[in-house]
């Protein structure tokens, strides 16, 4: 589990490895991973952009940019948090994923809040 917190947005990440949808010979190595972010400032926020760093175990970096997550701009009151589930799919058996999210206080500043690097790992794996 990997936690990181930037202006008051905790952004909590658990991963793990989805061997049922995993091809390993065909170098194909699935994760899923649920992600935690809570308002833990004094101001609304709404998520409203996504920015991954994906790096597999080749060194391969791969960026994805987008808006929202999972289809939503989720709506945080201070005190509130949101949770989703994604997934990745890698051609190597470890690697990492990092990046921020893009958000709006009611008040107009926007800020960027750090997702933490976190391993996608197949267990028994090292890196």
């Amino acid at each position: 589990m990997s936690t990181t917190l930037t202006d008051g947005i905790r952004v909590t990440v658990e991963a793990v490895f989805l061997e049922e949808h995993s091809d390993p010979e065909d170098g194909r190595y699935a994760f899923a991973y649920q992600v935690t972010i809570e308002n833990e400032g004094l101001s609304r926020v709404q998520l409203r952009r996504r920015h991954w760093l994906i790096t597999d175990g080749n060194g391969r970096l791969q960026e994805v940019t987008g808006d929202g997550v999972v289809g939503q701009q989720p709506i945080l009151d201070a005190g509130e948090k949101h949770q989703y589930s994604s997934g990745s799919v890698l051609p190597t058996p470890y690697g990492t994923m990092e990046g921020s999210y893009e958000m709006h206080e009611a008040g107009g500043r926007i800020f960027e809040a750090k997702i933490p690097r976190f391993a996608l790992q197949v267990p028994g794996t090292l890196q």
